[in-house]
């Protein structure tokens, strides 16, 4: 099953060129992630999906679809986008999902010419969780420069918790730690 999943995603991330805006990689001390967006930051619409491996064997899918739009904070040109984040994790002994409900913003800062943060949030309650979560929360915080034009880098936190919906057994944090990764766009 290992063995397939890893094939899946290799020919999927060959494939992405094609069809792709742009293509995200990140890692945390325990994770991996990679995330295919399909529309770039000046359509209205954003579609994406992603796969993250968490070691211990913790399979988590992504899928993302948000309006968006150009605005500003302040002074500081900005990317925002609201919308529905579904996510699907599967281990050996539980599984779970939810769509949840939020969105994201990219501030770019004009002073320093490739510099931008970026902050997601999205929320499931338990009436749009399934499986063994009760609900989901997905926060994601990142600062990121550009390096050239078409690759940035960026580091910051990932934070993907769970509530079991057994008696008794809380919160679980399916993925969360400080991260470090690039950005590719097509």
């Amino acid at each position: 099953m290992k063995a397939s999943l890893i094939s899946l995603m290799i020919l999927s991330l060959a494939a992405t060129p094609a069809f792709a805006a742009d293509l995200d990689l990140s890692l945390t001390n325990e994770s991996v992630k990679g995330q295919v967006n399909f529309f770039g930051a000046s359509n209205d619409i954003q579609v994406g999906t992603g796969y993250t491996y968490h070691e211990g064997g913790r399979d988590i899918f992504n899928a993302d679809f948000h309006a968006q739009g150009r605005t500003a904070i302040g002074n500081l040109p900005t990317t925002a986008g609201l919308g529905l984040r579904g996510i699907y994790w599967d281990q050996s002994r539980a599984n779970g999902g939810a769509v949840g409900l939020g969105g994201f913003a990219t501030v770019n800062i004009p002073r320093v010419p490739g510099l931008s943060f970026t902050g997601g949030l999205h929320y499931a309650p338990s009436i749009l969780s399934f499986g063994d979560s009760e609900d989901m929360t997905s926060l994601e915080l990142r600062g990121s420069y550009r390096v050239i034009r078409n690759a940035e880098v960026f580091a910051g936190y990932r934070y993907l918790n769970t509530e079991l919906d057994y008696a008794g057994s809380g919160d679980v944090n399916l993925d969360e730690g400080v991260m470090a990764g690039l950005k590719i766009f097509f």
